[in-house]
């Protein structure tokens, strides 16, 4: 319901700013631009669902060699009771439960391709245990938000498109991203344990999450022992290797079990196909709200607003030039792309903005878009505390991000 109600309040802002900007600024150029981003974000919507139709279909398939082989077991062995104590909705051995591994898999080594299937396809089996049809479990709101904290040990994209834009140390934001982004996901755990009465000091919990700590430390200092260059070579081979890896053990096990390998495939193939079809209307609903609002310009007040309400209170204001990629990143990740480029540009890729828009980028997910999928693709409305959740998250990387900028780039 919530999402409803902010969906539409992206156009009823955006209308009244665009007012606004015509009777008293006399900017004429205001309403055909909210008109062309209405056609563009409807048309981003679509080409986004038919491009995930090949990638959904591919993982899916394989997924489903990887479920009759044996793999959910194997892996609930591995973290089964991490998951079983913030998942306890979940039967014991339910496939819910190794797609939601292989998904959280994907997005720490931030294989997004791999990622989103595995995750719609999690979506969907937690559906098939859910007691009310239109409303959020609670599984599936926990699955949601620590999706949308968006814990990633590698930030490829972003250094990427820092050494295009000729960053002189390109790869000197993967520290702080990665501190940040842990921040947010830590954020968005206590909350959820804080509303679905889960007990976060529980030993195993508290075991598993020191465990991960160690993890993204150990990240942390092999891959800043690493030259620009290296960290990319390695970053590239590592995701390969166990992309690679994943495939050929699904088919293995496939193999031992004696299923039909092809046909296996192709059935669960057919799954990706249809799921990709059913997002579109939501997708398309979403970017084009998100675009109505951008283009009005209602996010450059709410910018220039708290710039002046930092500067009233004596606060430096230097981190609100990033802010736009901060305030953009849980509604677009293009968009939030795109303005971390434009930041770059201005002012130039190794400043502070710049370096700070690339922390924002990275420690965050596409929490608008991620819900409009994910709940779309099972015909979930009413969202109940999702939302929130997955935004407070978002506000916890983004807090972060604006210490560590400071600590290490100001």
């Amino acid at each position: 319901m919530i999402l409803n109600y902010i969906w539409v309040s992206f156009f009823l802002i955006a209308f009244v700013v665009a007012i606004v900007k015509l009777v008293v600024f006399q900017d004429v150029e205001v309403f055909p631009k909210l008109l062309q981003s209405t056609f563009e974000m409807a048309r981003t919507g679509f080409e986004i669902s038919i491009s995930l139709t090949g990638v959904m279909s591919l993982w899916l398939g394989l997924m489903k060699i990887g479920e009759r082989g044996g793999v959910i077991p194997i892996l609930s062995r591995l973290v089964g009771p991490f998951f079983s104590r913030l998942f306890p909705e979940i039967p014991k051995g339910h496939p819910a439960a190794g797609s939601i591994i292989m998904n959280f898999s994907a997005n720490i080594l931030g294989l997004d391709n791999a990622a989103t299937p595995l995750g719609l396809k999690a979506m969907k089996e937690l559906q098939e245990i859910n007691p009310s049809e239109d409303t959020a479990s609670n599984a599936q709101i926990m699955f949601l938000v620590l999706n949308t904290s968006g814990l990633t040990v590698i930030p490829l994209a972003i250094i990427a498109d820092r050494t295009t834009l000729g960053s002189v140390n390109p790869t000197s934001i993967f520290i702080p991203t990665l501190i940040a982004t842990f921040c947010s996901t830590i954020v968005g755990l206590i909350y959820l344990c804080a509303r679905q009465k889960i007990n976060l000091l529980d030993k195993v919990l508290l075991s598993y999450l020191v465990g991960l700590g160690g993890i993204v430390l150990l990240a942390v200092w092999y891959f800043a022992s690493l030259s620009q260059v290296q960290l990319q070579e390695q970053s590239t081979l590592i995701t390969s290797v166990i992309i690679t890896t994943v495939i050929v053990s699904f088919l293995a096990l496939g193999l031992r079990r004696r299923i039909p390998l092809f046909e296996t495939f192709v059935e669960g193939a057919k799954e990706g196909f249809t799921t990709s079809i059913k997002i579109i209307p939501f997708l398309i609903a979403m970017l084009v709200g998100i675009g109505f609002f951008r283009s009005s310009g209602a996010l450059d007040y709410i910018i220039q607003g708290i710039a002046w309400g930092f500067g009233l209170i004596g606060v430096n204001t230097d981190f609100v030039e990033a802010l736009p990629v901060a305030f953009l990143k849980p509604m677009s990740g293009q968009s939030a792309r795109g303005m971390m480029i434009e930041i770059s540009k201005t002012f130039g890729p190794d400043s502070f903005a710049a370096n700070l828009s690339s922390i924002f980028r990275g420690c965050a997910e596409t929490t608008f878009y991620i819900l409009a999928v994910y709940f779309g693709s099972v015909n979930v409305r009413k969202t109940r505390y999702a939302l929130t959740a997955g935004l407070i998250a978002d506000l916890g990387g983004i807090i972060a991000a604006i210490f560590v900028g400071y600590m290490f780039f100001h």
